[in-house]
């Protein structure tokens, strides 16, 4: 979407790496608080944090002053993404979508329907949409819409989030409603739910729990223009426990737009584009 940009710091691939994201003006801003959840009526932001076919498991730093992207470390390692036959890394760009709790990249989507996994206890949902810039956009109104144009879609998103943990000795994930996708207004209600917990983060209204409400400066914080340069400081994110994702169809391709978000539950996106 035009009118937004992004800036590395620091090399790929490595613990001092940040991608923050500027407004037309310029100015830094932070993806998790000052892009709308709304493009328009019924369509939504989205912010692009992971490429397709990647292995590096990237994520919004929500403890982070401006909420950078960075990669996820897990025991003081970086993470990453197993290759899971027949798939290569992520079958999906990965991304997330603004004020629900990204490589930079912000695009408007319109939500299809949602999908429920369990992860480690926890619901974690997938929220199928597509881009409205996409030339078929205006055949996709829900998800049955989906099942009949892109047979085997939904069966192969399924099938990775079912197995993508395996490779690093964890069980398959399960999936409440029988692993059946829900419908489009079943989706967007979940998404305004989680909108409201966001409300009453940045108001104060509910403990979170170290996430950083920092955010729409112009130019970045003393300590973190000297944190780039030395690259020594490294910050971690870990407690978070409500994670929202985004997953982009593409008419002849998956794509998995990331989401991690800030509040009580875990949800993710999937977009047709």
């Amino acid at each position: 979407m035009s009118g937004f940009s992004s800036e590395e710091r620091a090399a790929p691939f490595t613990l001092e790496y940040r991608v923050f994201l500027k407004n037309e003006k310029g100015q830094y801003i932070s993806p998790f608080h000052d892009i709308p959840i709304y493009a328009d009526k019924d369509i939504f932001h989205m912010v692009v944090e992971v490429p397709r076919w990647s292995n590096a498991k990237m994520e919004i730093a929500t403890k982070d002053p401006l909420n950078p992207i960075k990669q996820d470390v897990k025991k003081g390692k970086l993470r990453y993404v197993a290759n899971l036959f027949p798939y290569k890394g992520y079958i999906w760009n990965y991304g997330a979508i603004p004020q629900v709790c990204a490589r930079g990249e912000i695009i408007r989507v319109k939500v299809l329907g949602i999908l429920a996994m369990i992860d480690e206890g926890e619901t974690d949902w997938k929220v199928i949409a597509i881009n409205v810039d996409d030339p078929d956009a205006a055949n996709y109104n829900d998800i049955n819409d989906v099942k009949r144009l892109k047979p085997g879609y939904l069966e192969a998103t399924v099938d990775w989030f079912r197995r993508y943990k395996v490779p690093d000795g964890k069980p398959e994930n399960e999936f409440a409603f029988n692993a059946e996708f829900k419908d489009k207004d079943f989706a967007v209600d979940i998404i305004k739910s989680t909108h409201d917990y966001w409300k009453a983060l940045v108001t104060k209204k509910t403990d979170g729990k170290g996430i950083s409400c920092y955010h729409h400066h112009v130019n970045l914080p003393a300590q973190y223009q000297q944190m780039w340069i030395s690259g020594s400081i490294t910050r971690k994110t870990d407690g978070i426990s409500l994670e929202y994702k985004l997953i982009l169809l593409h008419p002849t391709h998956l794509e998995l737009l990331d989401a991690k978000v800030v509040a009580f539950q875990s949800f993710k996106f999937i977009e047709l584009i």
